[in-house]
């Protein structure tokens, strides 16, 4: 659910114009960036035996895909941004963060933990929309036009007749971005 993420974001962005859209970019995906680092040093996995591409990888993120790894990550993001940007952008930041668990939630098989490496040995959550590719598929592809559509409604009714074609030519650079997003995701390409 790569793409979905940032279909939130720009979501998001068209209700917070406070926060970033990069902030909030990073933000859904900050449990997959912190995610990189551990997957590398081996910390976390991907078991690829059930095949590659779409959604067919179980995901062994352990610490950063646990429930209470992402209410950390969560927590640390809403305390910068609230240095950053003010206390409503830091409830803003922190939902955008946690909102990444919540999508996972919806499309990874059960493979997320409620406490890191799977602390109490709790069953494993995940409703498994990824089994069903033409429904995760389409729950991403929802999140992105809905978003973007926020997003650039957003930036044409903000801008003034001077900035309406800098806010044109940003939906369009953006609306390029998401779909690149979902092509790689549904492909696989990266």
């Amino acid at each position: 659910m790569f793409a979905g993420h940032f279909g939130l974001a720009a979501g998001i962005r068209a209700k917070a114009p406070e926060v970033p859209l990069w902030a909030l970019m990073l933000g859904t995906q900050l449990l997959d960036v912190v995610f990189v680092p551990l997957f590398v040093s081996g910390v976390e996995t991907i078991d690829d035996q059930h095949g590659v591409g779409y959604g067919k990888a179980i995901i062994h993120a352990d610490y950063t895909h646990s429930l209470l790894g992402a209410l950390i990550l969560a927590l640390l993001a809403g305390l910068l941004a609230k240095k950053l940007w003010g206390k409503r952008a830091s409830f803003i930041m922190a939902g955008v963060v946690f909102s990444h668990w919540i999508l996972d939630l919806v499309v990874h098989r059960a493979d997320m933990p409620v406490f890191p490496a799977n602390w109490g040995n709790l069953p494993l959550l995940g409703l498994g929309a990824w089994r069903f590719e033409g429904l995760s598929v389409t729950i991403e592809l929802l999140l992105l036009v809905i978003g973007f559509g926020m997003y650039a409604g957003s930036a044409l009714r903000r801008a003034g007749a001077a900035r309406r074609k800098t806010a044109i030519a940003s939906s369009i650079v953006l609306g390029g971005v998401l779909g690149f997003a979902l092509i790689t995701d549904v492909t696989g390409l990266f």
